[in-house]
């Protein structure tokens, strides 16, 4: 009865019960509220410049990011599946978003987002979130890092107060127009930006404990104001930053304009996925708790389809932010609830203050979270690993900094996954434990090859062939090739599938023609040691019995196919001249 209950499949109430209500059943003191309190004070304090800092580098004002971080925030907390996540705008959006809002508008970006949010909310419902771990990790550190540099690029303009009436998306134009504009530089503005990355920079080495990002940003629009600098601020462009929640308003949508955001709000979904569990893996390394991958997709959904309603855009775990929450001490997910509680009291009381920000201030900010979110130590040791490795990893960087995010991802994971194929191709081998795509070296290379059997080759009689590995079909082709180059055909041949772990279809196709061609010379043909899921396959593709013996091990087939059991005891595999041909 124990083994029952340990081992049994999870039922689909406990895989979506969110980690909040989890908490308030294991016991939830007023200890653990003032916990969760200072947490989430602390991370609203780091969310603040963030959120407004994030929203306006995508093309929005600034009030956006404020409300997806309130909104989203809130939601994630409550409905998710990881008791330390925080949700809310991401710098890995920047791109995309400013892209969406460059040709669709705002109302565009609201329709996408809430799209995606349909999306994840299904994907996890369908417990598809265990699949997020296929994407490979070169592309992650690749498109992670092209991200960082397309947002370091977008803030120069305003780093340096350049005078840039348009400035174009894609990154080589952005550099041009940036160049072009050099001569309307700012000396306020450079002084600006300088006074916010010394205090970031300094801060998080002597206090890093501080909120940094906060105090810098406060002791610039201070300076501003005191100076009266020529800097532009919140204010002056955005007129400042609203007091109040807008009013829920849904945007208008028809069928055409559906298929025309479709494939943005599969590159929202997609990266909103990722990003918020990797999030969550961070958050369970930290904690030694562990998250529902499942019922965080959900509750990322759920909080992609509401936010835009309130004025916001796409929502995700944001990685510092939980990384703060975790180290401030939360106790579960009422922190993440607070955090958002504390930003709508900010923007309540504060939102005038917004507008004497500088937008310097903020453009600092974000260089230091593209400097953050650039993983440098990955990035190299991923280029020294493989040229496979390398390749991928520079694909989607190269991709996503001069194309696009969504091509970067997707010809990121199409290259690893056919790495992939070709690493577990090269590990198919044959009797000898040698893999069939090695070059060809000589025959007594590093005098690893074993001693001459004289008399397991003189057995005519029988031929055993030992395959190793998955047998898939980008094997199957040279695995068909090797079997063909049999000189002879003996009185009976034994497949060994005992090390086989899977064959797919074209594997097993491959596999029966040949046997067509053995039992057409009237070789008898026996399966050894094939496990269910093999048999399956070569069931499928046409082996069946009497045609095609099954044994439960070589000898058992060497007994079922021979009246007088052999007279040597001899390792199964090397019989006959089973290796002919690849000496």
């Amino acid at each position: 009865m124990l083994r029952d209950r340990r081992f049994r499949q999870p039922s689909f109430i406990e895989l979506f019960t969110p980690k909040l209500v989890t908490i308030l059943r294991e016991g939830y003191g007023l200890a653990d509220l003032r916990a969760d309190a200072i947490a989430g004070l602390t991370v609203a304090i780091v969310a603040l410049p963030l959120s407004m800092a994030f929203a306006i580098a995508s093309g929005l004002s600034p009030d956006r990011g404020l409300y997806t971080a309130i909104v989203g925030g809130f939601l994630v907390s409550a409905l998710g599946g990881s008791r330390f996540q925080i949700g809310g705008p991401a710098g890995a959006f920047i791109v995309l978003v400013f892209s969406i809002v460059q040709r669709q508008g705002y109302d565009g970006l609201a329709l996408a987002t809430m799209m995606a949010g349909v999306i994840l909310l299904v994907v996890g419902l369908l417990r598809g979130g265990t699949y997020i771990k296929y994407i490979p990790f070169p592309v992650t550190v690749g498109f992670t890092a092209g991200i960082a540099v397309i947002i370091f690029a977008s803030q120069l303009k305003e780093l340096l107060g350049l005078d840039v009436p348009h400035e174009p998306a894609a990154l080589a134009p952005k550099l041009a127009a940036l160049w072009e504009a050099h001569g309307s530089v700012r000396p306020a503005t450079i002084a600006v930006s300088a006074l916010a990355l010394a205090v970031i920079l300094g801060l998080r080495r002597f206090r890093p404990h501080w909120p940094g990002m906060l105090i810098a940003v406060v002791l610039c629009a201070g300076a501003t104001a005191a100076l009266h600098l020529d800097v532009e601020t919140i204010g002056s462009r955005f007129g400042g930053v609203p007091q109040t929640l807008p009013a829920p308003a849904a945007p208008a949508f028809d069928l055409a304009r559906l298929r025309a955001l479709l494939p943005d709000a599969l590159t929202i979904a997609l990266l909103g996925a990722i990003e918020s569990l990797l999030s969550a893996v961070v958050a369970d390394g930290m904690s030694g708790r562990r998250h529902r991958s499942n019922c965080e997709l959900a509750a990322q959904g759920i909080a992609n389809i509401v936010a835009p309603i309130f004025g916001g855009m796409p929502v995700t775990g944001t990685i510092a932010r939980t990384a703060t929450n975790v180290r401030s001490g939360a106790k579960g997910p009422i922190a993440g609830v607070l955090h958002a509680a504390f930003l709508l009291a900010f923007m309540l009381v504060a939102a005038p203050l917004a507008a004497f920000i500088p937008l310097a201030s903020l453009g600092a900010v974000l260089a230091v979270v593209s400097w953050n979110m650039a993983e440098k130590k990955e990035f190299v040791a991923l280029l020294k690993a493989s040229r496979g490795d390398a390749l991928v990893l520079l694909s989607t960087f190269l991709l996503t900094i001069f194309e696009d995010l969504t091509m970067g991802i997707g010809v990121g994971v199409t290259l690893g996954a056919f790495l992939f194929l070709h690493r577990l191709a090269e590990s198919v081998e044959v009797q000898t434990g040698e893999s069939f795509l090695d070059e060809d070296q000589a025959d007594d290379y590093g005098g690893q090859r074993p001693a001459y059997d004289s008399a397991a080759a003189s057995d005519a009689q029988v031929m055993v062939y030992k395959i190793s590995g998955a047998i898939f079909f980008g094997a199957s082709t040279t695995v068909s090739a090797a079997l063909d180059e049999i000189g002879r055909y003996p009185r009976v041949f034994i497949f060994d599938f005992s090390e086989a772990p899977l064959v797919d279809s074209t594997a097993a196709r491959a596999l029966e023609s040949f046997v067509a061609r053995l039992r057409r010379a009237g070789t008898v043909v026996c399966v050894a040691g094939a496990r269910p899921g093999v048999r399956r396959a070569l069931l499928s593709a046409g082996l069946h019995e009497p045609e095609t013996l099954y044994a439960g091990t070589v000898a058992d087939a060497r007994r079922r196919v021979s009246p007088t059991p052999p007279t040597t005891d001899r390792e199964p595999g090397l019989t006959g001249a089973a290796i002919a041909g690849r000496a």
